[in-house]
């Protein structure tokens, strides 16, 4: 058999986790690449620096304080236990947190870039047929910034699937719980097993390649538009 059913799992949790952490990172960074494209203050460019700090820092640290953060001790940790929702280093929830921080600029930056190109003659167009901030935003804006927001989905996707330091130190590598595609590698090349690791490998080589590939069309379509 090529993959076990450890393997599988894993694949089947990196792609739940994928999926969730997509979803909602459009969510949550729609309005906020739209905020920092529009805006000009301070606090516009320091939580730009914030936004972006993962794609510097490097996944271990960024794992150890959120680490330390989720635990009994730390603010977001005791919070939890306050809500009755109890820790959540070494869960899907943790995991799922960690993933939204981690992939959080690959999501903001081309929103963020494809509003900035949309420029203020489309939103002069609207004004001047009524059309209020909210249907602008709807009907010109999101229409517009379509290649942006796909490039958002793929890349936060991509980026989810491919995290190692920051899953490992919040999920750990409990089976069927929180063992990842790479943490489930690491396992497999730790164990002198490459037959296996050969596959899961070679599938995510194929699949960085794919997204790589979809991106570049999608910068294509945006450039030709």
């Amino acid at each position: 058999m090529l993959l076990s059913g450890d393997d599988w799992a894993a694949v089947w949790l990196t792609a739940k986790l994928a999926a969730l952490t997509t979803v909602i990172l459009l969510i949550l960074a729609t309005p906020l690449a739209w905020w920092l494209a529009r805006s000009q203050s301070l606090a516009s460019k320091l939580i730009g620096a914030v936004v972006t700090l993962p794609l510097v820092l490097p996944p271990t640290v960024l794992g150890f304080y959120l680490l330390l953060a989720l635990g009994s001790q730390g603010p977001i940790g005791q919070l939890t236990q306050a809500l009755g929702l109890g820790l959540l280093p070494f869960t899907f929830g943790g995991l799922l947190l960690a993933s939204l921080i981690y992939s959080l600029p690959f999501a903001v930056q081309p929103l963020q870039q494809a509003f900035q190109a949309i420029g203020a003659g489309p939103l002069e167009a609207a004004a001047t047929l009524r059309a209020s901030p909210r249907d602008t935003f709807f009907s010109v804006v999101l229409p517009l910034a379509r290649p942006g927001l796909l490039t958002a989905a793929v890349m936060s996707f991509a980026h989810t699937v491919g995290e190692f330091g920051v899953v490992l130190m919040i999920g750990g590598n409990i089976p069927h719980e929180t063992r990842l595609i790479s943490v489930q590698l690491y396992d497999r090349v730790e164990a002198l097993e490459y037959a296996q690791a050969h596959w899961l490998a070679g599938g995510l080589l194929l699949f960085s390649f794919l997204v790589l590939l979809a991106v570049q069309l999608l910068n294509r379509r945006r450039s030709a538009a």
